[in-house]
């Protein structure tokens, strides 16, 4: 039996926390000395019971779950089962005298995801000196170190933390003073995020296509589509490709154009040296859960340009005045992020090159496995100038890219196939400038498991997968041929 899962009965609702957060299962079973089980208890239950006003060095045994759902040892595994509900996703097993000698655990059928967050550092430390702090909403100490710590990161001045990578972009065309009349130039293979938050302005996108090879948006459609109407580009750092930076601020300084820098996928990448988000007026990242780095929800928005600093700390704060409380001088938004989620955020910066790292050697080791693979393409990684890191390993496949999805998801692998192209609906169709590469790529690609817990062996376990699959397509296509003949 897993250790992790049991407890102490005698504990505080402090210690159970810390046991929560080791386990990652979101329940612990609470047992006495002589390992009779005497509790369940669940993140849940501890979260509500704070709420209530319980502290945490308060006796666990002041809100354990004693009306709980159990096994005896030797029950037909049918009754089991029956016991299982949304709500019930573990059962424990105790003796005839009452001792917990196992649990049975409901799993859905996905045995390896596409994506976990790495929390094994001090995130749990932090979140909970901010909570016993008090300060828990949008504002404390952490959110001042955050944005300190990850604006020097991306060697900018100023960082301004926000509510998800959305906001961050809807606060930056924002505070630029983008709006109805405008036109912003957006690649046409990207995240709906970056269209929607141009929309949102009231301004008009101009959707382009992209590069062949970087699948970044292409400077040359980007300069083709310029106007006098517009006003900015975001350029897509796509799932950790660096853009064209070079051609695309030169285009910019020629027409005069606002560049934010949509760096959502590609925290710690480079241009020429020079880290992605710190090339236009200003870079937006996203901490959601799949990110580099996470704050389970979160944004951030960095900049070298007091004034835009300071502009965008007013919008996201209500367009409140400093100076005089309740008096507002701009119509602003609430896009704040909280102290909690900024002390996540500040632990798992602390960690960001040893994530990047294993994220580089996970990409090499499907490298390896696809070299001599002629049906799958990896996405490039010796564009010159361009130092991408690893966000999802990202692939191209020849032929039915959905004979792929299906094999991998029916050996519970889960996968993911690329975004579709802006350009594909109809939503968006009305913006379009050009868009064919995006097509062809959007396609074909699929997004492989990316987590820090994959092993040397999951990686050859998928590989094999999906060059059997590629086997299997040029089986039926010789065969189609050979019909044809």
């Amino acid at each position: 039996m897993n250790r992790k899962i049991t407890g102490s009965i005698d504990s505080s609702i402090a210690q159970v926390m810390k046991q929560l957060d080791e386990n990652a299962q979101g329940i612990l079973f609470l047992l006495d000395k002589e390992e009779r089980l005497k509790g369940v208890i669940t993140d849940g239950d501890i979260r509500r019971a704070i709420l209530d006003g319980y502290q945490l060095s308060d006796s666990i045994q002041r809100i354990v779950k004693e009306n709980y759902v159990y096994a005896h040892e030797g029950d037909n595994i049918e009754d089991i089962l029956q016991k299982f509900n949304y709500m019930i996703k573990f059962i424990p097993i105790i003796d005839s005298k009452g001792r917990m000698v196992d649990y049975y655990e409901y799993r859905q059928r996905v045995r390896l995801p596409i994506a976990q967050p790495q929390i094994d550092g001090k995130e749990y430390e932090y979140l909970t000196d901010a909570f016993i702090s008090t300060w828990i909403s949008s504002s404390g100490e952490y959110i001042r170190r955050f944005e300190k710590e990850f604006s020097s990161y991306c060697t900018t001045e100023y960082g301004v933390a926000v509510s998800n990578g959305t906001t961050a972009l809807h606060l930056a065309l924002t505070a630029l003073g983008i709006g109805p009349g405008d036109e912003v130039i957006v690649p046409d293979l990207t995240f709906a995020a970056t269209i929607n938050a141009v929309i949102h302005t009231g301004a008009t996108p101009v959707i382009v296509d992209i590069e062949e090879h970087g699948w970044c948006i292409d400077p040359k459609e980007i300069e083709k589509a310029v106007t006098e109407r517009t006003k900015a580009i975001i350029p897509v750092h796509l799932y950790g490709q660096p853009c064209d930076m070079k051609a695309i601020m030169e285009i910019a300084g020629k027409y005069s154009l606002y560049v934010v820098e949509d760096c959502a996928e590609a925290h710690g990448a480079r241009f020429a040296g020079q880290k992605v988000g710190s090339f236009g007026e200003i870079g937006c990242f996203s901490f959601f859960g799949n990110k580099v780095i996470t704050t389970g929800e979160g944004g951030m928005c960095v900049t070298s340009n007091e004034q835009l600093a300071e502009r965008m700390r007013l919008l996201r704060d209500h367009g409140m005045s400093k100076e005089r409380k309740y008096y507002h001088t701009a119509v602003g938004f609430n896009y704040r992020m909280t102290n909690l989620q900024a002390a996540i955020g500040v632990a798992q910066l602390e960690k960001i090159e040893t994530i990047l790292n294993w994220r580089k050697e996970l990409e090499e080791l499907y490298r390896k496995e696809f070299a001599d693979c002629s049906a799958i393409t990896m996405q490039e990684n010796n564009i010159p100038d361009r130092d991408k890191i690893t966000w999802l390993v990202s692939i191209t496949v020849d032929g039915d890219r959905e004979r792929y999805l299906e094999a991998l998801r029916e050996e519970e692998i889960d996968v993911r196939p690329f975004f579709v192209p802006l350009s594909e609906m109809d939503l968006y169709k009305q913006y379009v400038f050009s868009g064919t590469y995006s097509k062809k790529i959007a396609e074909h690609g699929m997004n492989l498991p990316t987590f820090s817990r994959i092993t040397k062996k999951n990686v050859s376990d998928i590989a094999e997968i999906i060059r059997r699959t590629a086997a299997e397509a040029d089986r039926i296509m010789e065969k189609q041929c050979k019909i044809c003949r």
